[in-house]
């Protein structure tokens, strides 16, 4: 599958989510690059939360930061869990995983051939 051409603002939105998770005491955080590996999106955020509430208030965060950037969320799952939380925005995809979903789902490993963008 060849690389689909760039799509900048969804490279800045996966980075400014990065961020934010940063910011908010996440771990692990991994931004990958899937253009050319998956038909579905561009970019995954992947990020180890501490606890559910934190996990919630970085989707929150996540989400306004989307809007602000006019990257509206199109889906979320897993908010009232807490364990894995899903946020949809097309292109970019962000994972919060708490530590033992984060290690049962190993999304690294399965995208191990993608692309780790620095951020």
């Amino acid at each position: 599958m060849a690389r689909r051409k760039p799509n900048k603002k969804a490279k800045e939105f996966a980075i400014a989510a990065a961020k934010i998770a940063q910011e908010r005491h996440c771990t692990d955080i991994v931004v990958l690059d899937l253009r050319g590996l998956s038909p579905a999106t561009d970019y995954f955020v992947i990020a180890t939360g501490t606890s559910n509430r934190q996990m919630r208030t970085v989707a929150d965060e996540i989400s306004q930061a989307g809007r602000a950037q006019d990257f509206p969320r199109f889906g979320r799952a897993g908010y009232e869990q807490g364990r894995w939380i899903l946020l949809d925005f097309v292109d970019v995809v962000v994972h919060l995983f708490d530590p033992e979903y984060r290690q049962y789902y190993d999304l690294d490993l399965l995208w191990g051939d993608a692309e780790k963008i620095d951020y």
